[in-house]
């Protein structure tokens, strides 16, 4: 496997300065990202194939062992307040359960059997979306979870970093992340870590877009929770419309604190008529715009 693979470059990467070493470092940190170049195609393919699932009330079920667990925890824990992505529509299965997280779970990515129960306990079905992450992508666990589920029906999408993975044998959708060999040999929370949360990154952000979650570059669908929050929805009805920050406050009061709802108001629909508009067209804020505007 080549994340494990030992470089003849870095046998004395431990005698090097700091400023030599952290520059190694930081390289590798480029060329993670690189990676992601040749497989957007791939991602986009499986953006398309996961959006109507998730749209009929799916989930987004995250699997992993270890880093590659907790870059999978982080990802979907985002969604939340970014996307106010609904809680029931997230899971996880974690090797070693939720403790694992925090302290590592001697053996648990061993096991096949909880892997493939894990998904059974979530009653995995052909309307979720199971994303096994794995960076040798043959992690015991992993594997047998996104065969279990890819059996129930469920889409299945594998992202690893080793071209001969299990793991991508078995997905619907096999996501190569091609970081080679790190700095410290077998240390996945370097290269093939950074590639894997820049590959989630990409693929949550555009099934939040397709899904009418962002206008524009504006996360139109966040939940304001906060004072910080609550401005920026003031900012974002002003920005769309065009209308003065008052106005904006006004109609995001009248919207009870939903930006989308707040929009529209702001353009001169009652409420009623927003609500309809956006229940209509799946809370696409454009599509509704257009029809009730041009």
């Amino acid at each position: 496997m080549t994340t494990e693979t030992v470089s003849h470059l870095y046998r004395d990467f431990d005698l090097w300065g700091n400023a030599k070493a952290l520059e190694a470092l930081l390289e590798g940190q480029a060329a993670a990202i690189a990676s992601l170049k040749p497989i957007l195609q791939g991602l986009g393919a499986a953006v398309d194939a996961a959006a109507p699932r998730l749209r009929r009330g799916g989930r987004l079920i995250y699997v992993g062992a270890g880093t590659s667990a907790r870059i999978g925890v982080q990802d979907g824990a985002e969604l939340f307040p970014t996307f106010n992505w609904p809680h029931e529509q997230v899971a996880f299965a974690i090797a070693g359960g939720e403790g694992a997280l925090l302290r590592a779970v001697e053996n648990a990515e061993d096991s096949a059997e909880e892997g493939a129960r894990r998904i059974e306990e979530l009653g995995a079905g052909p309307d979720d979306v199971v994303i096994g992450i794995a960076a040798s992508g043959n992690t015991p666990y992993t594997v047998a979870a996104i065969k279990a589920a890819r059996a129930r029906g469920a889409l299945t999408v594998g992202i690893a970093n080793n071209s001969e993975a299990q793991l991508l044998a078995a997905s619907d959708h096999p996501i190569l992340l091609d970081t080679g060999p790190e700095i410290i040999a077998g240390s996945t929370r370097l290269k093939a870590g950074t590639a894997q949360k820049a590959a989630l990154n990409l693929f949550s952000t555009m099934l939040m877009v397709r899904l009418g979650r962002v206008y524009g570059g504006l996360m139109v669908h966040m939940r304001p929770t906060n004072a910080k929050l609550r401005r920026r929805g003031v900012e974002m009805i002003a920005r769309i419309t065009g209308c003065s920050e008052e106005a904006a406050a006004a109609a995001f009061e009248k919207a009870d604190n939903d930006v989308k709802l707040g929009v529209l108001i702001a353009r001169g629909a009652d409420k009623a008529k927003a609500e309809t508009l956006l229940e209509k067209h799946g809370g696409n804020l454009r599509q509704a715009l257009a029809e009730a505007f041009g």
